[in-house]
């Protein structure tokens, strides 16, 4: 499939709608996820709570400014959940993975930045598809 300068430009546009609203979410996450590592939780357990947070917040951002969605609201939650919970499982793992290191494990910020940054793209591409049925 050939893009053209303007489907190029369409699609640099969305995924910068989509790295701003989930710059919002991100950004719930990762103060949740900070507040309860370092007072409540393990490093797993923390994700899970936090990544849900920010999942919602997420869905709801992505619905309203960044995806036009075709077919039903329920479905396309449903669908995003489903993905969402995809993300939050790599997310997950790549915490549980990283804080096997000394270094990971004493600097949680940095541990959760690149859980983050690894799942960004897993997460554009799939939830586009599951508002727009498209994947480019």
């Amino acid at each position: 499939m050939k893009l053209d300068g303007e489907k190029l430009r369409g699609l640099f546009r969305m995924k910068a709608k989509f790295a701003m609203t989930g710059a919002v979410a991100t950004t719930v996450d990762y103060v949740v996820y900070l507040v309860l590592v370092a007072r409540f939780f393990s490093p797993v357990v923390s994700n899970i709570i936090s990544y849900s947070c920010g999942m919602v917040i997420n869905f709801l951002l992505q619905k309203r400014f960044v995806f036009v969605l075709q077919g039903s609201p329920y479905r396309a939650f449903g669908l995003s959940l489903g993905v969402s919970l995809g993300g939050m499982a790599l997310s997950t793992g790549i915490i549980y993975g990283l804080t096997q290191l000394e270094f990971f494990s004493e600097h949680q910020y940095i541990t959760k930045l690149c859980a983050t940054g690894m799942v960004f793209f897993y997460n554009f591409y799939l939830k586009r598809y599951v508002f727009e049925r498209k994947f480019i």
